[in-house]
């Protein structure tokens, strides 16, 4: 039994426009950079402390009070769909073991969502992995979590992008600021300031135009386009009008310029809080230490030890 209603009557913006109620978390990429552990383990499942990334991203949504999540996988991903359901044998061992806490830590996944899952059979795109939640998602809003990176909890984003898209309508995006030398890891886009109207929201830009991993001297600016998104039902059918770009493959930032220059409104917040991004290794090393450091358990002792192996590194030491 997930935690939230995923009944999109009972979530209503002030337009009468409903609340997105859905989350599509494509999931089917082969995790290239992190082989050869990813020969076996799914990318989203590798943990962070004791919590696979891919439960922080759903996490994420139930927090926003999304209820109902759909998890676009492939070959050899199934045990991402085993995550989030129940193990009795294991419950029952730490039942009789009196081991309340980790008894409630193992339940957990299961209690946070309705889980669906669809499989994309080859990786052409995250467009084209987008189109495969039409038929559970229909022609209502909702959103879309990349599977490599989520957002500090106490700073959260898709409340916010949810309300936005509820009000405009169209396409709703989340953008960061990188270094101009890294534009062509990302989608960039070109914006303008919002309707004032908007602006109560935070953070709020129109945008322009989008382009899929520009060279620096041919970005428009340095806004990146963040994995999360909340899209209009009508994106399902720009998919299936958009050609093959960037790598050969369907992008979805190709479908939200076409819907953008058909009249769809796109709007975009710009993120000031905390992103932890595990799509590589040295990101993924990163969130880690990050969110051990700040772990009340973990924390105190984890940092000490921390800088005294920085300090013994510096002197050319071990650190153990």
């Amino acid at each position: 039994m997930s935690e939230h209603s995923a009944n999109p009557s009972s979530t209503v913006a002030a337009t009468g426009r409903p609340l997105a109620v859905k989350a599509v978390i494509p999931a089917a990429g082969l995790a290239t950079r992190f082989l050869p552990a990813t020969k076996a383990v799914p990318k989203e499942l590798l943990p962070v402390v004791d919590r696979p990334v891919l439960q922080y991203i759903v996490e994420e949504a139930t927090q926003a009070g999304i209820g109902d999540v759909l998890l676009i996988t492939g070959r050899g991903k199934t045990s991402m769909v085993d995550h989030f359901d129940r193990r009795p044998d294991l419950e029952t061992r730490l039942e009789e073991k009196g081991d309340t806490e980790r008894l409630a830590a193992v339940r957990r996944p299961s209690e946070l969502a309705e889980i669906y899952t669809v499989r994309q059979p080859e990786q052409l795109g995250l467009g084209h992995a987008v189109g495969y939640a039409e038929s559970h998602v229909g022609d209502q809003p909702f959103a879309v979590l990349l599977g490599d990176e989520f957002v500090k909890p106490s700073e959260p984003l898709l409340p916010a992008m949810l309300e936005l898209q509820a009000r405009t309508g169209g396409v709703v995006l989340a953008f960061f600021e990188v270094d101009p030398a890294e534009t062509k890891r990302y989608g960039i886009a070109s914006v303008e300031p919002a309707e004032s109207e908007l602006t109560d929201i935070g953070e709020v830009v129109r945008v322009t135009g989008m382009v899929e991993k520009p060279q620096p001297e041919d970005a428009p600016s340095n806004l990146a386009v963040l994995g999360r998104y909340v899209l209009p039902g009508k994106i399902f059918d720009a998919i299936r009008r958009t050609k093959p770009g960037s790598g050969g493959e369907i992008q979805l930032t190709d479908a939200m310029e076409l819907l953008r220059t058909e009249g769809t409104p796109v709007h975009a917040i710009v993120y000031r809080g905390t992103r932890y991004d595990t799509g590589m290794p040295l990101g993924y090393l990163q969130t880690v230490v990050q969110i051990a450091a700040e772990r009340e358990d973990l924390g105190t002792e984890f940092r000490s030890w921390l800088a005294d192996f920085v300090k013994a590194d510096a002197a050319g030491g071990s650190g153990t």
